[in-house]
């Protein structure tokens, strides 16, 4: 472990008030900067993880990498160093309490407000995804929220570096509640990855649960990979459609599927949000159902036309006050008004159909000709629209900017083949050449980011080529030629430079030189130094014993070398024993620090057998704790009569 004490100075700076909490990696305390004046976490690791030489070079690298992130949803980084055989963060301090003691306590949360605070993390995510900073470990422990809910994100970097929180090729690490399908399966990971992990947390923002739990870290893992997560619907009626298709988007299993980067997501909740304080979802299903409940009066007829309202029903014959015909009766004569009024319907419905007919029928002989669209893609503009005008049709032209050459055709709108009434338009899509394009910034991202970002630039990624770095890490763009900002001919090749990490030198042999004379040597060859200091009774005190890695090791340079340096015995008082018995001596030199080595001497007194007679360092001498003592003890034999 790596405990310290309350009023510890770490690094003659940081003076510890009380300790904050622990993790898998690290302790975390409350300290005072003494040189500024100001309150710190300062995170200090575990020592099981400073033994490990790739991990201290890992936890270098990614704590720089995080002291560079200054972002308002970020918690900053301030310091780091080694202190008390283990190494330091000193990270800003924040008063508030974690996004998962906010869940804990007040889930599920309002969506409105779920959304304002997952953007946040959002912006923080995006912010480091631009700078070729992947977190891999987001989730509500790693958010701090204060009163005003503002958020920021900690351990940016921080979590590759850790040996159990860290995700790498081949092998599964990490919270595996937040833990995305390729994390879990052990593949490499990226932005989508964080993107997928702040799905998981809006979802339990909005829930109280995680979308999968399980009795192993193992279990859930899996299903991650293969089961679909409970609907928040079934969960929390209240969330809104629109939020709960953000929220799954965001879950899909594989990357692609997700949004693009952290602004398609902010973009996405952002517009949920404009929907939910609006009020306006559901207004479509609401309207579509108020029209359903509209009444026409009648059928409505099959092609969504005018009502048809059905015929009046004739009442049986009889003489007006509700007497019937007789049965076998004839009936009686209708009078002749009666009858032509009877007639009018007829001849009226007649005509109609006579008037319908000639509409029918003038349509047809006065409806447009339709003519076949021929092909003209790939023809220059002016030939195309000669033959469209020639066959008939108006031509329509839109400009845009493609690889095909200047004053091509290079779409056609209706489509070749369609049949289009004579005159009607047909509209060209013309390119103006591929124009100029400028060369983005891609320097710090991983190569599948840079090739994607230089190809949604309008150019064309050419060759990879690798070179060493100080400052980038192995795996991210070093530069491109022609550098960013140069303008080139759209789809013109980009050359990528791949960092394949810092150079690597040759430790040099510094065993038996002083601490000066080692970290100077060490310097030069671009390596620096950490003293750990030893006692030892043979090697000259402020010399070097040990060195790790050791001398002749290739590593990386910039790499830190452990030395461990000499330390002269601590000296104590030599205790005065002559005239005590053998017991009393041997016990009080064996506490005071001292090798007892007793030796005999024939005396004649009994009264001296069992005294100390003698010892070889003068009492009340400074001799280093550990030395050997001779100490002389009488031995009496009774004189032998004849």
């Amino acid at each position: 472990m790596s405990d310290a004490a309350i009023g510890a100075i770490v690094d003659g700076r940081y003076k510890i008030a009380s300790r904050l909490g622990s993790g898998g990696m690290a302790d975390v305390y409350l300290a005072e900067d003494q040189q500024l004046g100001r309150n710190v976490a300062l995170k200090l690791l575990h020592r099981r993880f400073s033994a490990d030489p790739d991990f201290v070079e890992r936890f270098r690298r990614e704590a720089q990498a995080a002291a560079g992130l200054q972002h308002p949803n970020v918690v900053s980084v301030y310091d780091r160093g080694a202190y008390d055989e283990t190494y330091f963060i000193a990270m800003e301090y924040l008063p508030g309490r974690s996004l998962k003691q906010l869940i804990r306590q007040e889930a599920p949360i309002d969506p409105v407000r779920a959304i304002d605070i997952v953007i946040q993390i959002l912006k923080a995510a995006r912010f480091a995804h631009r700078r070729g900073i992947i977190h891999r470990d987001l989730k509500p422990h790693n958010v701090i929220v204060d009163d005003s809910d503002h958020a920021k994100v900690t351990d940016f970097g921080i979590a590759r570096a850790g040996a159990s929180d860290m995700t790498e090729t081949g092998s599964i690490m990490g919270t595996a509640q937040y833990l995305s399908p390729e994390q879990a399966q052990g593949h490499p990971v990226n932005a989508s990855s964080d993107l997928y992990a702040v799905g998981v947390v809006l979802y339990e923002l909005l829930t109280g649960k995680v979308p999968f739990d399980g009795e192993s870290p193992v279990t859930i893992a899996l299903k991650h990979v293969s089961e679909a997560p409970a609907p928040l619907l079934h969960l929390n009626p209240g969330i809104p459609p629109e939020l709960e298709h953000v929220v799954m988007w965001a879950l899909n299993k594989n990357p692609g599927d997700r949004p693009q980067d952290a602004d398609q997501l902010i973009l996405a909740l952002e517009q949920a949000k404009a929907v939910i304080v609006s009020g306006a979802r559901g207004q479509h299903t609401a309207s579509m159902a108020a029209l359903a409940a509209v009444g026409f009066g009648g059928p409505v007829a099959a092609g969504g036309g005018t009502p048809l309202v059905p015929p009046p029903v004739t009442p049986p014959p009889g003489d007006g006050n509700g007497a019937g015909v007789l049965i076998g009766e004839p009936p009686p004569p209708e009078p002749e008004e009666r009858r032509r009024r009877r007639r009018w319907p007829w001849i009226l419905l007649l005509l109609g159909l006579l008037a319908a007919g000639g509409a029918v029928a003038a349509y047809l002989l006065t409806r447009p000709v339709k003519k076949v669209v021929p092909v003209v893609v790939n023809k220059d503009v002016q030939t195309a629209s000669t033959v469209l005008q020639n066959d008939g049709f108006t031509v329509g032209t839109i400009d845009v900017q493609s690889i095909a050459q200047n004053g091509t055709v290079i779409r056609q709108s209706p489509q070749p083949g369609t049949k289009l009434i004579e005159g009607g338009t047909v509209t060209l899509t013309v390119s103006t050449g591929p124009g100029n394009r400028q060369v983005p910034s891609v320097i710090r991202l991983p190569l599948k980011d840079a090739r994607l970002a230089i190809a949604q630039a309008g150019l064309k990624p050419g060759r990879v080529l690798r070179e060493s770095s100080d400052t980038i890490p192995a795996g991210d763009v070093t530069r491109t030629d022609p550098p960013a900002g140069q303008s080139l001919l759209a789809f013109s090749p980009v050359t990528i430079y791949v960092s394949t990490g810092k150079p690597v030198v040759t430790v040099p042999d510094v065993t038996g030189a002083t601490v000066a004379v080692a970290k100077d040597r060490l310097r030069r060859a671009g390596l620096g130094s950490t003293i750990f200091n030893q006692v030892s009774s043979t090697a000259t005190p402020g010399t070097v014993i040990s060195e790790n890695p050791g001398a002749n090791s290739q590593v990386p340079k910039g790499t830190t070398i452990d030395l461990t340096v000499a330390k002269a015995q601590p000296k104590v008082k030599m205790p005065n024993v002559v005239g005590k018995t053998d017991i009393a001596a041997t016990a009080e030199l064996t506490l005071a620090g001292f090798t007892v080595q007793p030796f005999t001497k024939p005396v004649r007194k009994s009264a001296n057998d069992g005294i100390v007679l003698y010892q070889n360092v003068s009492p009340g001498s400074l001799v280093p704790k550990g030395s050997s003592v001779h100490i002389v003890i009488g031995k009496y034999t009774a004189p032998t009569h004849p």
